[in-house]
């Protein structure tokens, strides 16, 4: 290979875009090219710095819901069938390596759920709001209207669940669906924060006189808010910043005291 070929080469050889001939063409030519071995070296060197200076924030929720839709299509996996190599797009490249991603994350999280015989109501909690990204399952009512969504429960859970206008407060009220856990079928009241989705779920307390402030612990980079008000039992699920969930459960348990608001 020439150099200039090699050159232009290089970047898709690093990210392994290559086919193998390719791959062994290129390194076959660096073997005995001081100048295109530099040229790799400088390469290696400012993607090793940029990797280790750039930021990596979380993909929100909606963004993941919209990455697992884009994969179920049948025609994102396709290839180039015209080409001499029929080398894969590298859209198709880029969705396999999500796709790989996504499936080992969620094998991760079912062998860790594994270690113990009954998942725990956190560990379900986590679970349903997982479940929910899912394309389809977000909700069963979808309105921002309390009107539609509190009704709608009616004859389905045992509690009619709060359902608080939170719109004006940077909360908007997404809709609602019947969930299960802890061998029952619970509310799930659903609202948005920017492009992040937050999951409240409620069902009656075992102890209707018992009260608890709110609490928040993390598990694989989800935010769970726990508390227990007015005889029910709360479980706010997110991939919110931490300060917005503590915001929104705030402002979630002020506004089911007051009339106006719920």
């Amino acid at each position: 290979m020439r150099c200039d070929e090699v050159r232009d080469l290089l970047g898709a050889d690093a990210d392994g875009e290559l086919m193998p001939e390719e791959s062994n063409a290129i390194h076959e030519h660096l073997a005995s090219c001081p100048q295109c071995t530099a040229e790799q070296d400088a390469m290696r060197e400012l993607t090793h710095r940029l990797k280790e200076g750039i930021e990596r924030p979380r993909a929100p929720d909606v963004l993941k819901a919209r990455i697992r839709s884009t994969l179920a299509r049948p025609d994102v996996m396709e290839t180039e069938t015209h080409a001499p190599t029929r080398r894969p797009r590298r859209t198709s490249l880029i969705a396999a390596g999500l796709m790989i991603a996504a499936l080992s994350a969620t094998a991760s999280y079912g062998v860790a759920r594994r270690g113990s015989f009954a998942p725990s109501m956190e560990e379900q909690v986590l679970s349903s709001h997982i479940r929910s990204l899912m394309p389809g399952h977000l909700t069963d009512v979808a309105s921002n209207d309390l009107h539609n969504v509190k009704p709608w429960f009616n004859g389905r859970v045992d509690l009619s669940p709060n359902v608080p206008r939170l719109d004006s407060l940077g909360f908007p009220l997404v809709g609602g669906r019947l969930d299960y856990m802890g061998g029952r079928p619970v509310a799930a009241v659903v609202y948005g924060r920017r492009q992040h989705v937050i999951n409240v779920f409620s069902w009656p307390a075992d102890d209707a006189s018992a009260s608890r402030g709110p609490t928040i612990d993390t598990e694989h980079g989800y935010h769970l808010a726990h508390w227990r008000s007015g005889g029910a039992e709360y479980w706010a699920a997110s991939d919110v910043a931490e300060p917005d969930l503590r915001q929104f459960v705030a402002l979630f348990t002020r506004a089911t005291s007051d009339p106006e608001l719920r």
